[in-house]
């Protein structure tokens, strides 16, 4: 196989990959990558080898996507730092190969809870795009999303809240109200309105953005679940706890279809599902999925995550109540 065929191999890989990543499909986009990178194995030779191996780095990125989506994030982190590493010298430090691969490693730091680190591979990724395209572009907006989430995932709701309005406002004048992907960042943005007290501005955003998940992506999308969970947090806040809890229950049995029982994107919906219980009197369910919740996450996170910590926080004071 020649350089330039090892390139077509790999690039139609990564077209099959990422339509599967888009829908959700996490073990036939590792199973397309493996193949192909078993297929296309051997090392670019010739003085500009360094540009053949460019979608050697971005597959072997959405092999870490892959299995970061699997709940597989040691491995994508060890996959992700010897892969940017690799970039970097090949590429420089300030390629847009490097920055899509400085936010894939933020995504992953945002669900292990290494969060320091994860901010500043969103600001270099952030850098590199404004320099390279502008401030109103699609990858601007997409690691705007990105700060605004990481912010949320630490509770950090008024710090994060900005970045997803900008990324809001950056998507709605690129392609207007009705869009997925202005829906993907509005949901995202009403989480963090929720966190802030923003209770009426947080329905609303949410409101729309599953009616647009629902008419375009259908009613069993992994995005459906995730703003279903919002929605309940509204609820929850407003102390509506009878309506919060049918919401948790509906986006985890969406997730648990979606996802599998053991994923580690569970963990959050039982939490709170967890809490509702135990406002509610059930204090043998609360502990039931706290516990849960435990056994998801020790073998896969940082044990300063908060939402581990929270559920052993619980665990122990639920246990206490039952002496």
């Amino acid at each position: 196989m020649t350089s330039r065929e090892r390139t077509r191999v790999l690039q139609a890989a990564m077209a099959r990959a990422e339509r599967a990543l888009e829908a959700g499909l996490a073990r036939e986009a590792e199973d397309l990558l493996r193949r192909a990178i078993t297929a296309a194995a051997f090392p670019a030779r010739g003085p500009r080898a360094e540009l053949v191996d460019v979608p050697d780095f971005e597959v072997r990125g959405m092999l870490a996507t892959a299995w970061r989506m699997q709940g597989r994030y040691r491995q994508a982190e060890l996959l992700l730092s010897l892969t940017l590493a690799a970039a970097e010298r090949a590429l420089g430090p300030a390629s847009l190969t490097v920055a899509w691969l400085c936010n894939e490693w933020g995504v992953l730091g945002k669900y292990t809870g290494d969060f320091d680190a994860a901010e500043g591979r969103y600001v270099r990724a952030l850098e590199i795009y404004e320099e390279a395209f502008g401030p109103d572009h699609d990858t601007v907006a997409m690691v705007c999303h990105n700060l605004g989430g990481l912010a949320h995932a630490r509770g950090h709701a008024r710090d994060g809240e900005p970045w997803a309005a900008r990324s809001v406002q950056i998507r709605t004048r690129l392609h207007g109200a009705d869009h997925v992907l202005t829906a993907l960042d509005a949901a995202a943005w009403a989480a963090l309105l929720e966190g802030c007290g923003r209770l009426e501005e947080a329905e609303g955003q949410l409101c729309q953005a599953l009616g647009v998940f629902r008419d375009v992506l259908g009613p069993d999308s992994y995005d459906v679940a995730v703003t279903l969970h919002n929605l309940a947090a509204v609820q929850h806040r407003r102390g509506e706890l009878a309506v919060a809890g049918s919401y948790y229950a509906d986006a985890l049995s969406l997730k648990e279809r979606l996802l599998g029982m053991s994923h580690p994107d569970l963990a959050p919906t039982l939490v709170n599902l967890a809490a509702v219980h135990e406002s509610q009197g059930d204090l043998g369910r609360s502990r039931a999925l706290h516990a849960r919740v435990v056994d998801l996450l020790h073998p896969k996170v940082h044990e300063t995550h908060p939402t581990l910590t929270a559920a052993r926080k619980a665990l122990r004071r639920l246990a206490v109540g039952s002496e």
